[in-house]
């Protein structure tokens, strides 16, 4: 029986459509994948996303972000925490990714959120992924 991720799909897809300086890139939606696009287009690390309805779960256009010399804004993204093996945290465990520069985000019990909101609202979770 195939265990599925949809979170490694997309961060996959994401990483594979950077590298090829694509434009925008489609995903499947759900619930945990939209949350992740909207803390990733709040960090500025994507343009936008828009969802498509199509006749089964649906879909997240991604808008990927480039600068004047078309560098993509987003440059690494990793999974740390997997359907195999879940990796959490506590407040005081959580370490900032890249000096700063980058996001992990973590899904606590108030919702899927930035390192540094779950550092401010005092709450561990799950350590999803890791950008920069």
């Amino acid at each position: 029986m195939p265990v599925t991720d949809p979170i490694s799909d997309m961060l996959t897809v994401i990483r594979n459509a950077v590298m090829r300086r694509k434009e925008d890139v489609l995903i499947k939606r759900s619930k945990i994948t939209e949350n992740i696009v909207t803390i990733l287009k709040r960090e500025g690390f994507i343009a936008n996303y828009k969802a498509i309805t199509d006749n089964k779960q649906g879909l997240l256009k991604i808008y990927l972000k480039y600068d004047k010399e078309n560098t993509p804004l987003l440059t690494g993204v990793e999974r740390v925490s997997r359907p195999g093996r879940r990796i959490y945290v506590t407040t005081k465990d959580i370490k900032t990714v890249y000096s700063g520069i980058g996001t992990a985000l973590i899904s606590t019990s108030h919702g899927i959120m930035t390192d540094r909101e779950a550092k401010e609202k005092k709450l561990g979770g799950e350590i999803i992924c890791k950008v920069w």
